[in-house]
C-alpha cells in the first residue's frame, strides 16, 4: 500500500499531497536547467578570452541584425513623416505615377498628357467625395533683395486651400487667399530660411522681395520645417497659382501642374481616389481596358516603394547574418566537444552515481544554449549602443524594436541548442567504465 496516501486523521489532504508532488517535480526540473546554466556561466567567466572568441560569431550576427532592423525601422518612420507626408489624407493627381525603370518612363513620356487647369476645375467642381481639391505647381528660381540673392529656391504656385492640406504652418502673417488668386496678386508666403537670409533684422511682413526679377510683397512667414537628408525644407516662396501661371506659363521644363485632393478621412481615401481616377479617365476618353495616362500619388505608394527597397536590403543582411550564425554555431560546437573531452572522467563519475543519458544530454545542451544566449545578449547591448549613436549623430530616428530583440535572443539560443546536439549526444553515449579509466 502506498505509504504516501492520505489517511484519515493524519492531517493531510489529497490536494495538499498533489501540490507537494508538483512542487517536488518543479524543483527537480529547475535543478536540471539551473546547475548546467550556472556551470556554463562560470566557465565563461573563468576563460574570458576563449569565451570572447567563442561568442564572437553569435555576437556579431545579433548586433548586425538588430542594428539593421533598428535603422530600417527608423528610416521608415523618417520617410513616412518627412518625405512621404503629402498632408493629412492627401493624394495627388499628376502627369506621371512613380516609375522605376527607363522603358516605362519613355513610354509614359509619349503617352501621358499634362494635367491642365481645366482638369483641376473639372475635379474641383465635379467631385463629391473630397473635403477639398487644390492645385499647385513648382519650379526653382532666384530670390533677391538688394545685394542679397538666393539661388535654387523652391517657387510654388498654390491655391488657398493647400494651407489646410500641406505640412507648412503660418508663423506670422497669413497664407495665400482666394482673393489673391482671383486678382492674380503679387504676394508671397515665404519659408524661414528665405526670411532669415533676406530680412534677418526686420519684420518681413509687408516687405518687397524679387522672385526671378518680379516684385512680390511678403504676406506671411512659415514655421520652420528643418531638413530632410540634410536638405533644407525652409527655402521656399509660395505665390498664388494664377500669378504663377501668368509668370511662368502652365507647362515648361521640369514643371507640371499637380491636383491635390484631400479625402474626408483615412477610410475615404480609396473611394476618393477611385472617383478622381474615374473622372480623369472620362475626361481623357480612355477605353475600359486602357491604362491610365496620368498618375495618382499617395503616401502609401511612396512608402510601398521605399519598403520594397529596404526589404531588399534586409534580405541581403539576413544572408550575412546567417553566415555569422553558422560560424558562431560551429565554434560553439567545437568548444563543447573540447569540453566533453576535458570532462570525460566527470561524466563517468556522474553516470556511475546514477545519472541517466538524458541528464547528461540535458546538461550539455543547456550549457551550449546558455553560451549562445550570452553571446546574443552581448550583441543586443552593442546594437543598442550603435543605434543610439545613429539616432544622436544622424537625422534618422533609429530605434530598436522589442520584437527584434526577442527574436534575436531566441534565434541565438536555438543556434546554441542545434550546434550543441552533437557534443551533448556524444557525451551522453560515453561508457561510464571507459570514462572512469581516463586520467583526470
Amino acid at each position: 500500500m502506498d505509504s504516501t496516501a492520505a489517511k484519515p486523521g493524519d492531517g493531510r489532504s489529497a490536494p495538499k499531497l498533489a501540490a507537494s508532488r508538483v512542487g517536488e517535480k518543479l524543483r527537480r526540473h529547475s535543478t536540471i536547467f539551473r546547475d548546467p546554466a550556472l556551470e556554463a556561466l562560470a566557465a565563461l567567466r573563468a576563460h574570458k578570452l576563449r569565451s570572447a572568441l567563442t561568442l564572437l560569431g553569435v555576437t556579431l550576427s545579433v548586433s548586425v541584425l538588430i542594428l539593421v532592423v533598428s535603422i530600417i525601422t527608423g528610416a521608415n518612420l523618417y520617410i513616412e513623416h518627412r518625405v512621404a507626408n503629402l498632408g493629412s489624407n492627401v493624394f495627388l493627381v499628376l502627369r506621371f505615377p512613380i516609375i522605376t525603370n527607363q522603358q516605362d518612363f519613355l513610354k509614359a513620356m509619349r503617352r501621358n498628357r499634362y494635367v491642365t487647369y481645366e482638369d483641376f476645375e473639372a475635379l474641383h467642381d465635379g467631385m463629391k467625395l473630397p473635403r477639398a481639391v487644390g492645385l499647385e505647381s513648382r519650379t526653382n528660381g532666384r530670390v533677391r533683395l538688394g545685394t542679397e540673392a538666393l539661388d535654387d529656391i523652391n517657387i510654388r504656385g498654390v491655391t488657398a486651400n493647400i494651407a489646410d492640406m500641406d505640412v507648412e504652418e503660418v508663423a506670422t502673417g497669413r497664407y495665400i487667399t482666394d482673393a489673391d488668386n482671383e486678382s492674380r496678386a503679387d504676394v508671397a508666403f515665404i519659408g524661414q530660411q528665405v526670411a532669415g537670409k533676406l530680412l534677418p533684422t526686420v519684420d518681413p511682413i509687408g516687405k518687397m522681395i524679387y522672385v526671378d526679377g518680379s516684385g512680390f510683397m511678403v504676406v506671411g512667414v512659415a514655421k520652420p520645417l528643418g531638413t530632410v537628408f540634410g536638405q533644407s525644407q525652409d527655402n521656399f516662396v509660395y505665390i498664388p497659382i494664377r500669378t504663377f501661371l501668368k509668370r511662368y506659363g502652365e507647362h515648361g521644363q521640369g514643371r507640371d501642374l499637380s491636383i491635390n485632393i484631400q479625402a474626408r478621412g483615412p477610410e475615404w481615401m480609396q473611394q476618393t481616389k477611385d472617383e478622381a481616377r474615374t473622372m480623369m479617365r472620362g475626361r481623357r476618353h480612355l477605353d475600359p481596358g486602357a491604362d491610365d495616362n496620368f498618375g495618382i500619388l499617395a503616401s502609401d505608394t511612396i512608402m510601398s516603394l521605399w519598403k520594397n527597397l529596404t526589404g531588399a536590403v534586409a534580405a541581403t543582411m539576413v544572408g550575412v547574418v546567417s553566415v555569422f550564425l553558422v560560424i558562431g554555431g560551429v565554434v560553439i560546437m567545437n568548444v563543447m566537444l573540447a569540453s566533453v573531452t576535458e570532462r570525460t572522467r566527470e561524466i563517468g563519475v556522474r553516470k556511475s552515481l546514477g545519472a541517466r543519458r538524458q541528464d547528461i544530454l540535458m546538461q550539455f545542451l543547456v550549457e551550449s544554449a546558455v553560451m549562445a544566449a550570452v553571446g546574443g545578449a552581448i550583441g543586443i547591448a552593442i546594437a543598442y549602443l550603435l543605434s543610439t549613436l545613429v539616432r544622436v549623430l544622424t537625422p534618422v530616428p533609429s530605434q530598436v524594436p522589442i520584437g527584434a530583440v526577442i527574436l534575436s535572443l531566441a534565434v541565438s539560443t536555438v543556434v546554441g541548442l542545434f550546434f550543441g546536439l552533437y557534443p551533448a549526444h556524444r557525451a551522453s553515449k560515453l561508457d561510464p567504465i571507459e570514462a572512469l579509466r581516463v586520467e583526470a
